[in-house]
């Protein structure tokens, strides 16, 4: 009979997220290159992220779009729910601010709520995530509802 190893870096299940339940994500910061491979990527060319000239702009500096922001915070979240996120079931997402090349976030998560499926054999969490850059500024925050595996 062999003994079960652990497996290093698995997500939260559903019974370890209660209400009120705060975490921190690692840091990341956002490159040139960065920007100009998702902009490549989704064809997001708007000329406030496609081209660098920014003397008539009210933003200065390089923009980085909001959807690059919200993807790189549900990357920095990917260790929360590894092995054991199902499903990404909705969220409302509201950008605070301006995130500009250079700027290095960070992801700050509240468990609002919880509740098991009708079926009980998975759960269901809906998170506050904040997104903060390094001058601890709210630059993007949303609120996605998860299914989660039960243990």
């Amino acid at each position: 009979m062999s003994e079960v190893i652990p497996i290093v870096g698995r997500g939260y299940c559903y019974e370890d997220l209660k209400v009120g339940f705060r975490f921190r994500t690692h840091r990341r910061t956002i490159g040139e290159s960065d920007v100009a491979n998702f902009v490549n990527l989704t064809w997001l060319t708007e000329e406030l992220f496609a081209v660098a000239d920014d003397s008539e702009r009210a933003i200065k500096g390089r923009p980085v779009p909001g959807a690059l922001v919200y993807s790189f915070a549900e990357g920095l979240l990917l260790p929360t729910m590894q092995d054991t996120g199902l499903a990404f079931l909705n969220a409302s997402l509201d950008v605070k601010g301006p995130t500009l090349v250079g700027d290095t976030i960070h992801v700050e998560s509240e468990v609002t709520e919880a509740r098991l499926t009708s079926k009980g054999d998975r759960g269901l969490v809906r998170f506050a995530n904040r997104v903060i850059n390094q001058r601890g500024e709210a630059v993007l925050e949303y609120n996605p509802l998860r299914m989660l595996k039960r243990k």
